[in-house]
């Protein structure tokens, strides 16, 4: 079985991303969710946002650093939309890192902001809508189909659906979608066959 390491998004640790844990341990992995917000679990992506903000990367990185200080080095990382950030960070700069998932977001790897060169041999699946808001409208589309058509990116996938909401991969939210979502659990089971 892989570990792995599921982050969540702005709205904190909600059911549906407990539900999304759930599932890939009924898969047969060992799963593990970091709380950031501590419970608090925020209406909306904008009061998401103003948390995360005020919580600031150096209390963020502490908690991450905590958690990870109890776990093997060799992880595969998921996170949705903000989590997917910290996952991505994760899988480009720490040791060990098996595979990744990133739902809804994508942070460009030639862009001064980036996390620095993609690492050899590790595999990476991105899931997200064709008209999202965010995903689609504000740049990480365009920079996911040129970081997989790049040279010595064979192992990354990119996949679309239609629609235009953010967070649907979160069973809990409104912005739900169910047929997409329960798409993109099958291709992210089956990506995660060969560390099972």
């Amino acid at each position: 079985m892989a570990t792995i390491v599921l982050f969540h998004h702005v709205q904190g640790l909600t059911p549906g991303v407990q539900a999304m844990a759930a599932e890939l341990r009924a898969a047969g992995h060992s799963v593990h969710t970091l709380d950031l917000f501590a419970g608090k679990l925020p209406k909306d992506i904008d009061a998401g946002i103003r948390m995360a903000n005020k919580l600031g990367e150096d209390k963020i990185q502490e908690r991450v650093d905590k958690f990870f200080s109890k776990l093997p080095e060799e992880l595969v990382y998921i996170g949705s939309s903000w989590g997917a950030a910290l996952a991505q960070q994760c899988a480009q700069q720490r040791p060990g890192a098996l595979a990744a998932v990133l739902l809804e977001s994508f942070v460009d790897v030639e862009a001064d902001w980036s996390f620095g060169p993609w690492p050899e041999n590790v595999p990476v699946q991105i899931h997200g809508m064709d008209e999202d808001p965010f995903f689609a409208k504000e740049g990480d589309l365009e920079a996911v189909q040129r970081f997989v058509e790049g040279e010595g990116h064979e192992l990354a996938q990119l996949f679309t659906y239609p629609g235009n909401k953010h967070l649907f991969t979160d069973s809990s939210l409104r912005s739900h979608d169910l047929e997409a979502r329960a798409v993109v659990m099958e291709r992210m089971i089956k990506f995660l066959e060969p560390f099972a």
